[in-house]
């Protein structure tokens, strides 16, 4: 399988990797009756869950609950391991808003069972992503603010500096965990406000100085 590639600064890059990080702002741990993490807590999606924005999201049938999730995505630039979060800082050279949809009916059943829920997160177009702008363009001050509107209605809004863990803090921490790859991509959580969707929903979101990200369910 080709890897999917995307366009950032002028440069192509191939991802290899899509680490997301949960319950990232404090308030989507609360709803969902989590606690609040010490540490990033970290799952992953293989890069064939990738779609872009404009996608129709076909909701699965073994599923009754798809739910979004509006969240920052990073890009990161470059190979790294153990750094620190300055040198974590500067790997990451672009952004984008992502959906990061989860099947929220097997996600809970197999935290029940004590097993895993990669297949709650695992399935086609369950990474949507908008174009990415690069760091060179913009560079983030956690200001901004992330916009979710679902067949008109808000959804979900919140600034980024509500989230637990940063983004160089989760670059950093990720990477004394495994290596980080040039091309590789971070979702780093989504704020309170996540809910089901139903077929023919159609979504809208945006992060302030980003990007702009749309995706309908089918």
């Amino acid at each position: 399988m080709k890897l999917p590639e995307i366009l950032c600064g002028g440069k192509k890059y191939q991802v290899a990797k899509v680490i997301c990080v949960g319950r990232n702002y404090a308030e989507h741990a609360k709803e969902l009756g989590n606690e609040i993490p010490e540490f990033p807590l970290v799952f992953m999606k293989p890069p064939s869950n990738i779609g872009f924005s404009g996608a129709v999201v076909e909701f699965p049938p073994h599923s009754t609950d798809l739910q979004y999730e509006t969240e920052l995505v990073l890009l990161i630039g470059k190979d790294i391991k153990n750094v620190d979060e300055a040198e974590a800082e500067n790997a990451i050279t672009g952004y984008a808003a992502g959906f990061d949809f989860t099947l929220r009916d097997i996600q809970m059943d197999a935290k029940k069972r004590g097993i895993p829920w990669t297949l709650a997160k695992c399935f086609d177009n369950a990474a949507i992503l908008s174009e990415f702008k690069s760091k060179e363009e913009y560079k983030i001050d956690l200001s901004e603010e992330i916009l979710l509107h679902v067949n008109g209605v808000e959804r979900q809004r919140a600034e980024l500096n509500l989230m637990l863990f940063k983004p160089a803090q989760i670059v950093s921490y990720l990477s004394h965990k495994m290596t980080i790859n040039e091309g590789d991509l971070i979702f780093t959580g989504t704020p309170g406000g996540v809910g089901s969707l139903s077929k023919g929903d159609k979504l809208k979101a945006s992060i302030s100085n980003i990007a702009n990200l749309e995706a309908e369910i089918g």
